[in-house]
Protein backbone atom coordinates (compact mmCIF):
# COMPACT_ATOMS: atom_id res chain seq x y z
CA UNK A 1 0.00 0.00 0.00
CA UNK A 2 1.05 3.46 -0.52
CA UNK A 3 0.60 5.28 2.54
CA UNK A 4 1.67 8.49 4.21
CA UNK A 5 2.22 9.34 7.53
CA UNK A 6 1.92 12.34 9.67
CA UNK A 7 4.53 13.25 12.45
CA UNK A 8 6.79 10.87 10.51
CA UNK A 9 9.74 12.98 12.06
CA UNK A 10 8.63 12.07 15.48
CA UNK A 11 9.14 9.74 18.04
CA UNK A 12 5.95 7.30 17.17
CA UNK A 13 6.22 8.50 13.31
CA UNK A 14 9.65 7.99 12.65
CA UNK A 15 9.25 4.05 14.28
CA UNK A 16 6.34 3.21 12.40
CA UNK A 17 7.88 3.81 9.08
CA UNK A 18 10.64 1.42 9.95
CA UNK A 19 7.70 -0.80 10.54
CA UNK A 20 5.90 -0.24 7.43
CA UNK A 21 8.92 -0.39 5.23
CA UNK A 22 9.50 -3.16 6.63
CA UNK A 23 6.51 -4.19 5.69
CA UNK A 24 7.29 -3.44 1.90
CA UNK A 25 4.68 -0.55 1.66
CA UNK A 26 5.12 2.37 0.38
CA UNK A 27 5.85 5.55 2.63
CA UNK A 28 4.94 9.22 2.40
CA UNK A 29 5.88 12.16 4.77
CA UNK A 30 4.32 14.95 5.91
CA UNK A 31 6.77 17.26 7.60
CA UNK A 32 7.07 20.53 7.95
CA UNK A 33 10.86 20.69 7.97
CA UNK A 34 12.28 18.38 4.75
CA UNK A 35 15.76 17.77 6.34
CA UNK A 36 14.09 16.51 9.11
CA UNK A 37 13.34 13.79 7.39
CA UNK A 38 16.71 12.16 6.36
CA UNK A 39 18.09 13.11 9.77
CA UNK A 40 15.46 11.52 11.68
CA UNK A 41 14.85 7.81 9.52
CA UNK A 42 18.42 7.94 8.86
CA UNK A 43 18.95 6.89 12.29
CA UNK A 44 16.71 3.88 11.87
CA UNK A 45 18.72 2.78 8.94
CA UNK A 46 15.20 3.73 6.62
CA UNK A 47 15.63 5.35 3.34
CA UNK A 48 13.52 5.85 -0.26
CA UNK A 49 11.01 7.88 1.75
CA UNK A 50 8.50 10.24 -0.73
CA UNK A 51 8.51 13.94 1.23
CA UNK A 52 5.26 16.26 1.02
CA UNK A 53 6.35 19.57 2.36
CA UNK A 54 3.32 21.00 4.59
CA UNK A 55 1.57 21.39 8.28
CA UNK A 56 -1.36 18.68 9.90
CA UNK A 57 -3.33 22.31 10.37
CA UNK A 58 -2.98 23.04 6.71
CA UNK A 59 -6.53 21.50 4.34
CA UNK A 60 -4.55 22.31 1.37
CA UNK A 61 -1.50 20.59 2.33
CA UNK A 62 -3.16 17.87 3.95
CA UNK A 63 -4.98 16.79 0.87
CA UNK A 64 -1.99 17.46 -1.41
CA UNK A 65 -0.03 14.87 0.70
CA UNK A 66 -3.02 12.71 0.56
CA UNK A 67 -2.69 12.54 -2.93
CA UNK A 68 -2.27 9.20 -4.63
CA UNK A 69 -2.24 7.09 -1.25
CA UNK A 70 -4.19 4.59 -0.11
CA UNK A 71 -4.09 4.63 3.45
CA UNK A 72 -2.69 6.90 6.39
CA UNK A 73 -1.37 6.88 9.42
CA UNK A 74 -1.67 9.87 11.44
CA UNK A 75 0.99 10.38 14.24
CA UNK A 76 1.45 13.90 14.45
CA UNK A 77 1.05 14.78 18.09
CA UNK A 78 2.78 17.85 20.22
CA UNK A 79 3.09 14.83 23.25
CA UNK A 80 4.78 17.28 26.13
CA UNK A 81 3.34 17.53 29.62
CA UNK A 82 4.65 21.43 29.78
CA UNK A 83 1.90 23.95 30.57
CA UNK A 84 4.09 26.64 28.26
CA UNK A 85 2.81 24.61 25.01
CA UNK A 86 -0.80 24.38 25.69
CA UNK A 87 -1.78 26.99 23.13
CA UNK A 88 0.48 23.95 20.42
CA UNK A 89 -1.24 20.87 21.49
CA UNK A 90 -4.76 22.31 21.09
CA UNK A 91 -3.80 22.97 17.74
CA UNK A 92 -1.88 20.34 16.21
CA UNK A 93 -3.30 17.42 18.45
CA UNK A 94 -7.10 18.45 17.95
CA UNK A 95 -7.09 20.52 14.87
CA UNK A 96 -4.64 18.62 13.39
CA UNK A 97 -6.63 15.20 13.70
CA UNK A 98 -9.89 17.39 12.44
CA UNK A 99 -8.04 17.88 9.15
CA UNK A 100 -5.83 14.64 8.41
CA UNK A 101 -9.34 12.49 9.00
CA UNK A 102 -11.77 14.06 7.36
CA UNK A 103 -9.69 14.50 4.37
CA UNK A 104 -8.73 10.90 4.43
CA UNK A 105 -12.05 9.92 4.76
CA UNK A 106 -13.58 12.69 2.39
CA UNK A 107 -10.36 10.99 -0.24
CA UNK A 108 -11.99 7.51 0.39
CA UNK A 109 -8.74 5.61 1.95
CA UNK A 110 -8.55 2.61 3.93
CA UNK A 111 -7.77 2.60 7.10
CA UNK A 112 -7.31 5.74 8.31
CA UNK A 113 -5.13 5.00 11.34
CA UNK A 114 -4.85 7.63 14.05
CA UNK A 115 -2.15 7.47 17.10
CA UNK A 116 -4.33 8.43 19.83
CA UNK A 117 -3.48 7.41 23.89
CA UNK A 118 -4.43 5.67 26.46
CA UNK A 119 -4.72 9.19 28.69
CA UNK A 120 -7.47 9.96 26.95
CA UNK A 121 -9.20 7.27 29.02
CA UNK A 122 -7.98 8.86 32.53
CA UNK A 123 -9.45 8.63 35.27
CA UNK A 124 -10.59 5.40 35.38
CA UNK A 125 -13.43 4.45 37.67
CA UNK A 126 -12.93 2.70 40.83
CA UNK A 127 -11.82 -0.59 40.36
CA UNK A 128 -11.94 -0.03 36.00
CA UNK A 129 -9.93 -1.93 33.94
CA UNK A 130 -9.30 0.48 30.77
CA UNK A 131 -10.47 -1.09 27.69
CA UNK A 132 -10.82 0.89 24.03
CA UNK A 133 -14.49 0.59 24.99
CA UNK A 134 -13.79 2.63 28.43
CA UNK A 135 -15.32 6.40 28.10
CA UNK A 136 -12.75 9.32 26.90
CA UNK A 137 -12.39 11.25 29.86
CA UNK A 138 -11.75 15.43 29.22
CA UNK A 139 -9.34 15.59 32.24
CA UNK A 140 -7.65 19.31 33.90
CA UNK A 141 -4.25 18.70 31.93
CA UNK A 142 -3.87 19.76 28.67
CA UNK A 143 -2.02 16.88 27.02
CA UNK A 144 -4.35 14.49 28.06
CA UNK A 145 -7.28 16.41 27.28
CA UNK A 146 -6.26 17.28 24.30
CA UNK A 147 -5.56 13.78 23.23
CA UNK A 148 -9.16 13.24 24.80
CA UNK A 149 -10.44 16.23 22.43
CA UNK A 150 -8.27 14.04 19.14
CA UNK A 151 -9.68 10.56 20.26
CA UNK A 152 -13.48 12.00 20.10
CA UNK A 153 -12.78 13.20 16.86
CA UNK A 154 -12.02 9.84 16.02
CA UNK A 155 -14.66 8.27 17.63
CA UNK A 156 -17.16 10.60 15.79
CA UNK A 157 -15.65 9.39 12.34
CA UNK A 158 -16.08 5.90 13.57
CA UNK A 159 -19.90 6.25 13.82
CA UNK A 160 -20.26 7.79 10.40
CA UNK A 161 -18.62 4.44 9.25
CA UNK A 162 -15.10 5.70 8.34
CA UNK A 163 -12.68 2.96 8.49
CA UNK A 164 -10.99 4.80 11.32
CA UNK A 165 -8.36 2.42 13.18
CA UNK A 166 -7.46 3.97 16.81
CA UNK A 167 -4.56 2.93 18.14
CA UNK A 168 -4.19 3.67 21.98
CA UNK A 169 -0.56 3.78 23.33
CA UNK A 170 0.20 4.04 27.29
CA UNK A 171 3.71 5.66 28.27
CA UNK A 172 6.29 4.77 25.58
CA UNK A 173 9.67 4.22 26.16
CA UNK A 174 12.48 3.08 23.90
CA UNK A 175 15.43 4.37 21.94
CA UNK A 176 16.01 6.93 18.97
CA UNK A 177 13.34 9.19 20.44
CA UNK A 178 13.85 12.47 18.24
CA UNK A 179 12.54 15.12 20.31
CA UNK A 180 13.63 13.87 23.73
CA UNK A 181 10.15 13.36 24.71
CA UNK A 182 8.69 12.36 28.20
CA UNK A 183 9.61 8.74 29.00
CA UNK A 184 13.45 8.96 27.84
CA UNK A 185 13.32 12.35 30.19
CA UNK A 186 12.28 10.49 33.09
CA UNK A 187 14.60 7.51 32.67
CA UNK A 188 17.32 10.10 32.32
CA UNK A 189 16.09 12.00 35.08
CA UNK A 190 15.90 8.84 37.36
CA UNK A 191 19.56 8.11 36.34
CA UNK A 192 20.51 11.63 37.56
CA UNK A 193 18.98 11.82 40.63
CA UNK A 194 16.52 14.16 40.24
CA UNK A 195 13.90 12.10 41.91
CA UNK A 196 14.60 11.97 45.86
CA UNK A 197 10.79 12.13 46.47
CA UNK A 198 8.67 10.07 44.50
CA UNK A 199 4.96 8.62 44.47
CA UNK A 200 3.43 4.68 45.18
CA UNK A 201 1.05 5.39 41.70
CA UNK A 202 2.40 4.04 38.03
CA UNK A 203 1.45 3.30 34.77
CA UNK A 204 1.62 1.24 31.63
CA UNK A 205 4.64 1.70 29.61
CA UNK A 206 4.98 0.50 26.11
CA UNK A 207 7.68 -0.26 24.04
CA UNK A 208 7.87 2.32 20.65
CA UNK A 209 8.76 -0.65 18.45
CA UNK A 210 5.68 -2.35 19.69
CA UNK A 211 3.71 0.52 19.25
CA UNK A 212 5.33 0.68 15.69
CA UNK A 213 4.50 -2.56 15.20
CA UNK A 214 0.73 -2.48 16.03
CA UNK A 215 0.42 0.73 13.71
CA UNK A 216 1.99 -1.66 10.80
CA UNK A 217 -0.39 -4.14 11.90
CA UNK A 218 -3.52 -2.44 11.33
CA UNK A 219 -2.52 -1.31 7.41
CA UNK A 220 -5.43 -3.64 5.87
CA UNK A 221 -8.32 -2.16 4.43
CA UNK A 222 -11.93 -3.55 4.32
CA UNK A 223 -11.79 -4.22 8.41
CA UNK A 224 -13.87 -1.21 9.02
CA UNK A 225 -13.35 1.22 12.44
CA UNK A 226 -11.36 -1.11 14.66
CA UNK A 227 -9.36 0.60 18.11
CA UNK A 228 -6.53 -1.12 20.14
CA UNK A 229 -4.63 -0.23 23.10
CA UNK A 230 -0.97 -0.89 23.51
CA UNK A 231 -0.32 -1.32 27.29
CA UNK A 232 2.90 -3.13 27.25
CA UNK A 233 3.17 -3.38 31.47
CA UNK A 234 2.27 -1.49 34.55
CA UNK A 235 4.92 -0.65 36.91
CA UNK A 236 4.50 1.59 40.21
CA UNK A 237 6.92 4.52 40.11
CA UNK A 238 9.49 2.33 43.08
CA UNK A 239 9.24 -0.06 40.37
CA UNK A 240 10.38 2.25 37.58
CA UNK A 241 13.38 3.39 39.90
CA UNK A 242 14.53 -0.37 41.22
CA UNK A 243 14.42 -1.53 37.91
CA UNK A 244 16.88 1.31 36.79
CA UNK A 245 18.88 1.21 39.48
CA UNK A 246 19.18 -2.88 39.12
CA UNK A 247 20.27 -2.77 35.43
CA UNK A 248 22.50 0.11 35.83
CA UNK A 249 24.33 -1.75 39.59
CA UNK A 250 23.88 1.71 40.68
CA UNK A 251 21.99 2.95 43.92
CA UNK A 252 19.31 5.26 43.39
CA UNK A 253 17.87 6.36 46.88
CA UNK A 254 14.03 7.74 46.85
CA UNK A 255 11.89 8.78 49.72
CA UNK A 256 7.61 7.33 49.05
CA UNK A 257 5.34 10.45 50.37
CA UNK A 258 1.63 11.15 49.87
CA UNK A 259 0.21 11.32 46.50
CA UNK A 260 -1.46 14.14 47.55
CA UNK A 261 1.57 16.16 48.63
CA UNK A 262 3.51 15.34 45.17
CA UNK A 263 0.10 16.96 43.48
CA UNK A 264 0.79 20.11 45.88
CA UNK A 265 4.45 20.28 44.64
CA UNK A 266 3.74 19.98 40.74
CA UNK A 267 1.02 22.60 40.70
CA UNK A 268 3.48 25.14 42.30
CA UNK A 269 6.11 23.24 39.49
CA UNK A 270 3.90 24.45 36.87
CA UNK A 271 3.46 28.16 37.99
CA UNK A 272 7.50 28.34 37.97
CA UNK A 273 7.79 26.46 34.97
CA UNK A 274 5.96 29.10 33.02
CA UNK A 275 8.73 31.78 34.21
CA UNK A 276 11.81 29.28 33.53
CA UNK A 277 13.71 28.49 30.11
CA UNK A 278 14.75 25.43 31.26
CA UNK A 279 12.74 22.06 31.63
CA UNK A 280 11.47 20.70 35.35
CA UNK A 281 11.56 17.37 36.10
CA UNK A 282 8.09 17.54 37.32
CA UNK A 283 4.55 18.68 36.11
CA UNK A 284 1.24 18.56 37.78
CA UNK A 285 -0.16 16.90 34.87
CA UNK A 286 2.55 13.82 34.82
CA UNK A 287 1.80 13.15 38.46
CA UNK A 288 -2.13 13.21 38.23
CA UNK A 289 -1.06 10.38 35.48
CA UNK A 290 1.05 8.84 37.76
CA UNK A 291 -1.47 9.20 40.40
CA UNK A 292 -4.20 7.92 38.55
CA UNK A 293 -3.09 4.22 39.30
CA UNK A 294 -5.01 2.71 35.99
CA UNK A 295 -4.48 -1.15 34.84
CA UNK A 296 -4.95 -1.62 30.71
CA UNK A 297 -6.57 -4.34 29.34
CA UNK A 298 -4.79 -5.11 26.29
CA UNK A 299 -5.84 -8.81 25.29
CA UNK A 300 -7.93 -7.52 22.04
CA UNK A 301 -3.93 -6.22 20.74
CA UNK A 302 -2.63 -9.63 21.83
CA UNK A 303 -5.08 -11.88 20.14
CA UNK A 304 -6.22 -10.06 17.18
CA UNK A 305 -3.24 -8.50 15.87
CA UNK A 306 -0.87 -11.39 17.41
CA UNK A 307 1.31 -8.81 19.38
CA UNK A 308 3.12 -9.46 22.59
CA UNK A 309 4.82 -6.71 24.45
CA UNK A 310 8.46 -6.83 24.37
CA UNK A 311 10.00 -7.48 28.10
CA UNK A 312 10.05 -4.37 29.69
CA UNK A 313 14.04 -4.86 30.90
CA UNK A 314 14.30 -4.87 27.42
CA UNK A 315 13.07 -1.86 26.98
CA UNK A 316 14.85 0.52 29.94
CA UNK A 317 17.86 -1.60 28.92
CA UNK A 318 17.55 0.04 25.29
CA UNK A 319 16.57 3.58 26.32
CA UNK A 320 19.34 3.76 28.61
CA UNK A 321 21.86 2.71 26.03
CA UNK A 322 20.74 4.67 23.52
CA UNK A 323 20.72 7.93 26.03
CA UNK A 324 24.36 7.49 26.57
CA UNK A 325 24.80 6.92 22.69
CA UNK A 326 23.42 10.72 22.24
CA UNK A 327 25.22 11.97 25.02
CA UNK A 328 21.91 12.72 27.24
CA UNK A 329 23.55 10.73 29.98
CA UNK A 330 27.53 9.91 31.12
CA UNK A 331 28.96 6.39 31.17
CA UNK A 332 29.01 7.31 35.17
CA UNK A 333 25.33 7.54 35.25
CA UNK A 334 24.52 4.34 33.24
CA UNK A 335 26.35 2.34 35.52
CA UNK A 336 26.48 -0.87 33.81
CA UNK A 337 24.21 -0.18 31.05
CA UNK A 338 26.63 2.18 29.67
Amino acid sequence: MHVLVTGGTGYVGSHSIAALSAAGHRVRVLARSPERIAATLGSLNVDGIEPAIGDVTDPASVEGALDGCDAVLHAASVFSMDPRKADEMKRVNVRGTETVLGTAQHLGLDPIVHVSSEVALLPAADGEILTVDSRVQRSAGTYSRTKADSELVARRFQKQGAPVVSIMPAAIWGPHDPNLGEGVTLAANILRNRFPVIMSGGMHIADVRDVAAANAAVMVPGLGPRAYLVAGHYLSMPDIVHMLADLSGRRIPFVIVPSWFLAGFGHTADFVQRRLKARLPWSSEAIWIMNCHARCDDSTTRNELGLEPRPVRDTFADTVHWLVEVGELSPRQAGRLA
